[in-house]
């Protein structure tokens, strides 16, 4: 941790140059992607990405060198697998559990933490985080690095604002994790105006508003990094953990639009794969680029040669210049002199449709596997009827892939994610108090969505398979059974399915139960017995002892 008023930071007598430097530093670590980022989009997705900062609304037509949707389809395919798969607005994908997995037994405990995970997803559910989510995945596929941004928002408790590639830019700590993220956007004057006040403005917005033009566009910089010279006594704007600052491109070079902070980092910022120290990540659309143009140019060359097979160049005298060409079918062409060979096409094409039809189904499925389209369709692309247990297996065979993009993707988007939506709900009091056995503990998040149980399905089948095994043996040897723990294997088997804590008992609820039911046995037990022992005493009271039977000779015996 680095004291107060020390380490190194901006120059507060020139705070403006010191933002613009280091914008200027990471762009220059930026520019070696921009092409490639360029490319994908030109090919996949036209309107994604910034490429210029002047570009506001655009609506011109973009998509000129796409010949085959198919890679965009595919794209397609994968954010809503993704959404489906890890967040789904439908089922609860994440559960909160506490640092001591004893005290998820405590039935208070469990039930605390399974009311704030409905309220988050409560949340979740009325603001535009599922939204910003698809655009997150997106960008994701396509680009390898993606940046969503939550601040608080009055109406939903938190507003995300998923930014493009092109508007940001990106910094990592010392531990390899993007901590900074400056963003170049535009606003209106009168955006500037109503948002940061007529004083914050810079001299030239101030008099295009005394000229009430309110729409012009400026070039804006939002720059969030860590805040290296703040001073730890103080708990002002200022001196937060983050620092979040706003400032026009070029007018007034010493002067800021705003100046606040953040308590924790309000940016995620999640990548596909990364390359040793890279900042930004690689993509599955990256690694199919190449089948991408290639099934461009085929479908390109398709479509010129059945345009010259069936409309082809044509040649003839310089007599038919202005003379009337029928190329209609069963049209009359009528000239002069000698006719063989006076109006012929200038040459033949030879197109072999099927071999090309070939080569494009191939570009197409490696393309539908690079971007997992076939791992999220394949139960609906299975030829013939399968079990199952045999559609399951596959799936969780295929869904192995997935494996690390999975475990880096809840590190860097869905955790913070989650952080930083628990604690604006702690700070607007829509958390309610904790349980003492959570005071001052820090909660574990561990994720229940449909890919997350895929990964989890080896465990569950281990049970299945364990339990079933000392089933066979109870008939050979019952005492087998007390190997086998099956409250334990209850408790693990309902965690790794993410059963709702509410339906399974805890240890002392079920302790309590069964101590319960023994006592009613050994109650009714007692009850039995005093029954036969009164009907007993009946009988004996009716025997007659006048006359001789076995209890007239059992008396004399004893007498």
């Amino acid at each position: 941790m680095i004291g107060a008023g020390r380490g190194y930071g901006h120059d507060a007598s020139q705070p403006k140059l010191c933002f613009e430097r280091r914008l200027a530093t990471l762009k220059q670590e930026r520019s070696s992607w921009m092409a490639h980022w360029q490319d994908l989009a030109q090919y996949v997705l036209p309107r994604a990405g910034r490429w210029l900062s002047s570009a506001n609304n655009r609506g011109d037509r973009i998509n000129d060198k796409i010949y085959n949707n198919t890679p965009t389809f595919a794209l397609r395919t994968l954010v809503s697998g993704m959404m489906a798969g890890i967040t789904s607005p439908a089922r609860p994908w994440f559960r909160l559990a506490a640092p001591d997995p004893e005290l998820m037994e405590v039935a208070g405990v469990r039930w605390w933490l399974h009311d704030t995970e409905r309220r988050m997803r409560v949340v979740f559910n009325r603001s535009n985080v599922y939204n910003a989510l698809s655009a997150v995945y997106e960008e994701l596929g396509l680009f390898g690095t993606a940046a969503m941004v939550i601040e608080p928002d009055t109406t939903d408790l938190l507003r995300c604002y998923p930014l493009t590639a092109g508007e940001y830019m990106l910094g990592t700590s010392g531990r390899m994790i993007v901590d900074t993220v400056y963003r170049e956007l535009r606003m209106t004057t009168g955006q500037l105006a109503d948002r940061f006040g007529e004083d914050a403005v810079s001299t030239t917005v101030k008099q295009h508003l005394r000229r009430g033009e309110v729409d012009v566009w400026i070039d804006v910089i939002h720059a969030i990094e860590p805040n290296r010279k703040r001073e730890y006594d103080k708990a002002d704007r200022k001196n937060k953990a983050w620092r979040s600052v706003y400032f026009e491109a070029g007018n007034d070079p010493d002067k800021l639009l705003s100046d606040s902070g953040y308590d924790d980092f309000p940016a995620m910022c999640p990548r596909w794969y990364v390359s040793g120290t890279d900042v930004y990540g690689r993509s599955p659309g990256m690694d199919v680029l190449g089948d991408v143009k290639a099934l461009m140019i085929l479908e390109r060359r398709m479509a010129q040669g059945v345009d010259k097979t069936t409309n082809p160049p044509m040649v003839g005298p310089s007599s038919l210049k202005n003379a009337v060409v029928n190329l209609l079918p069963g049209g009359v062409t009528y000239v002069d002199g000698q006719t063989r060979d006076v109006f012929r096409p200038a040459y033949q094409v030879s197109l072999p449709l099927g071999e090309l039809d070939t080569l494009i189904q191939r570009h197409e499925q490696r393309i539908q596997r690079g971007l997992y389209a076939d791992l999220f369709l394949m139960i609906s692309q299975e030829e013939d009827v399968r079990t199952a247990t045999e559609i399951r297996v596959r799936q969780e065979e295929k869904l192995l892939v997935l494996g690390p993009m999975l475990e880096r993707l809840q590190v860097e988007l869905l955790n913070p994610l989650i952080d930083r939506t628990f604690k604006l709900m702690l700070q607007a009091g829509q958390i309610p108090e904790p349980p003492p056995e959570l005071q001052g503990a820090d909660l574990k998040v561990e994720y229940i969505s449909l890919l997350a149980q895929s990964q989890q399905a080896i465990a569950t089948g281990a049970i299945e398979r364990m339990a079933g095994f000392v089933g066979n043996l109870l008939a050979a040897n019952p005492e087998v059974a007390d190997k086998f723990d099956f409250d334990q294997a209850c408790d693990e088997y309902g965690e790794a399915l993410g059963v709702p804590p509410r339906i399974i008992r805890s240890d002392e609820a079920v302790a309590e139960l069964r101590q319960g039911r023994a006592q009613q046995q050994q109650a009714l037990q007692q009850g039995q017995a005093a029954m036969t022992a009164a009907q007993g005493a009946q009988v004996l009271s009716q025997t007659d002892t006048r006359s001789d039977n076995a209890l007239t000779r059992m008396l004399g015996l004893q007498g």
